[in-house]
């Protein structure tokens, strides 16, 4: 896999986000998409189509400023240059229950901002927890993350994508039987970084 895509989207990161940005893309080669928890991750990665930015926010003022900005940024391109991108916000919400609640700011500010219908979030979190489930259970693991990460979507690529496949259920379930035979410790080891 290419570990980093040829395309203008990222080429203008600061040299201070690459530690963030290559732990998030070891994150997504390795876990999303080298355990296939989303099937549908794979093609905007390898095509260049996956928008990465860090946050140096660190109050939930400024990352909503910078949500607000990436939003507007995404949306002036096309899906042909970019259909996805990834809000790594490692200076904030660290608890994943101030994360959770920020989750209906940045919903609301895609309504805010008139892009309802066209972008949505979702989220990843170090600390992810399901409704229902306790801190250990393995289907958390399939929202977990390095840093803290809002997922900007293209609501017409995630319908394109849900039409390619006959049971979007299929992929929950195939994900819980992946992280169970391959455990916590498998799924930390899967991303670490090797010099580490």
């Amino acid at each position: 896999m290419n570990p980093t895509p040829a395309n203008d989207l990222n080429a203008d990161a600061r040299p201070e986000d690459a530690p963030y940005l290559a732990a998030t893309t070891r994150w997504l080669e390795r876990a999303v998409i080298g355990l296939n928890l989303c099937p549908f991750a794979r093609a905007p990665h390898v095509q260049g189509k996956l928008r990465l930015r860090v946050s140096h926010a660190r109050d939930t003022d400024a990352l909503l400023d910078d949500l607000c900005g990436e939003l507007q940024s995404l949306n002036a391109l096309t899906p042909d240059e970019c259909e996805t991108g990834l809000l790594i916000h490692p200076f904030v919400l660290g608890d994943f229950l101030d994360y959770n609640d920020f989750l209906d700011v940045a919903d609301a500010a895609v309504q805010a901002l008139g892009l309802d219908g066209e972008w949505q979030v979702a989220s990843f979190h170090p600390d992810y927890q399901f409704a229902d489930s306790a801190p250990d259970d393995v289907e958390n693991l399939s929202n977990r993350s390095p840093y803290p990460t809002l997922h900007l979507l293209r609501e017409s690529s995630v319908e394109s994508a849900i039409e390619t496949m006959s049971d979007t259920d299929s992929i929950y379930r195939r994900n819980i039987e992946t992280l169970q035979r391959l455990g916590a410790d498998g799924w930390q080891a899967l991303w670490r970084d090797d010099t580490d």
